[in-house]
Formats: C-alpha cells, structure tokens, sequence
C-alpha cells in the first residue's frame, strides 16, 4: 500500500502501556509493537516518544520540589522505552533507546546526528525522558523531537477515538470532530496536548493526528495516511 509518509513520530502515553493493574500489560505492549513492527516493515521510518505515568508523574509528586518530582518521572520514561525496546526486538526489528538524561548503562544519549543515521540504518528509534528539562511535558518532548528529526506527522495515541467538542466519557452529545487548526484546538482547549507542544508543531508545521489506541489497526493507518481520527493543521 502507497504510504503518505515517510517518517512518523508516535506519542504514546505510559498510562496506555497499562492495563489499571500491571503497570506494563504485556497484552497492551504486543497490541502497540504489532502495529509498529508493520509500519516499520512497509517502509515508514519509526520514532517513539513514550511517557511514565503508569509509573509517576511530576505533577504527582504535590509535596516535592517540581524539579525532583519531574526527574523522577523522566526516569520512569525509560523503562517503558525499555520494554518496548525488547518487545519491538523480540519481532526481528533491530531498535535503539535515546534519554535526553545521560544513563549509558541502559540507553544511548540523544545526538540528533546519530538518531538520524539509526534511521539509515531501518532500525526504530525510541526516545525517552521527554525533553531532559523539569516543567515540560513528554508532549513537549514528542513536539520537539518530531521538529528536530523532521517527521512528517506527529501521531498522538489517546484513549478516544478522536477529538471531541467535549468529553464524550462525560457528555453523549459531544460531537466528533474530523478536521481542526492548531488556532482552534488552543482557542477551544481541546484536549490534545499541552499548549506549548501545540505551538511548536504549528511554528514547524507539523501535522498531528489524534487516534484512539485501542482501535485495531488505527495506528497503522494513520501512520499510512489514511482517514482516522482527527487531523490538526
């Protein structure tokens, strides 16, 4: 099948790698690297950008210091980008974790130069520990890695199946929606992503596509090109 990109940066929350009662549910790991290993074999270049709140997040830590509590969940960012690593491994695909924090035991450190060349190479690139500074996001972190590697679609993997007017878990009415700017999703505090990553991908560009996860096979096909989800220019 003709693919309309050639590189795609997916953004896949910790929480999504959860099942509420294993932190990392090996049904939702094969159900994720499934789709990524056929994207990856039909010729589309692969990077992942995944979180840590199946472990901790920085907002959770009220009673810490915000620099303390950010590191920790940047920290919780590599084991779910070492999971992956194994899993996605285990399938044949050959795949390199990068942490923006320098941890050379376990992963590689992001050199934009050397994520580059992986991709050369075919192998898959994950990224781990958002942008390596407290108080921004691991949406910041997918933003700005899909800027620096140039990708030609951010793919954002959530728990609905699209972007709605409001939540639709709260009200039956709330309408689908297919297409949007990225004025409008700031304009209307759509719930895609903090404001900051929004922003950067419109100042480069970047396309983004909102999908729900467990919808089967809606990460291959919004990875192709193909109608699903909501699409934010």
């Amino acid at each position: 099948m003709k693919c309309k990109y050639k590189r795609v940066l997916l953004k896949i929350s910790g929480g999504a790698l959860s099942d509420g009662v294993d932190s990392i549910a090996p049904s939702m790991v094969e159900h994720v690297v499934n789709q990524l290993v056929e994207i990856h074999n039909s010729g589309i270049e692969v990077a992942v950008v995944v979180g840590g709140g199946n472990f901790w997040r920085g907002r959770d830590g009220k009673a810490m210091d915000r620099t303390t509590a950010d590191h920790m969940g940047m920290l919780a960012t590599v084991m779910n980008a070492l999971a992956l690593q194994d899993a996605i491994e285990k399938k044949g695909v050959q795949t390199r974790v990068m942490t923006a924090l320098s941890m050379p035991a376990v992963a590689e450190p992001f050199i934009l130069r050397r994520a580059l060349t992986h991709f050369e190479k075919k192998r898959m690139v994950i990224f781990a520990c958002g942008t390596g500074n407290p108080y921004f996001t691991t949406d910041s972190g997918a933003a700005l890695r899909a800027a620096e590697i140039k990708a030609d679609v951010l793919l954002m993997a959530k728990n609905i199946d699209a972007l709605y007017c409001s939540d639709p878990r709260k009200n039956p009415n709330a309408k689908k929606i297919e297409k949007a700017t990225y004025l409008e999703v700031i304009k209307n505090n759509l719930n895609l992503m903090d404001l900051t990553s929004v922003t950067m991908c419109m100042e480069n560009n970047i396309p983004i596509i909102s999908f729900g996860l467990k919808e089967k096979g809606a990460l291959v096909r919004a990875a192709r090109g193909e109608k699903v989800g909501t699409i934010i220019t």
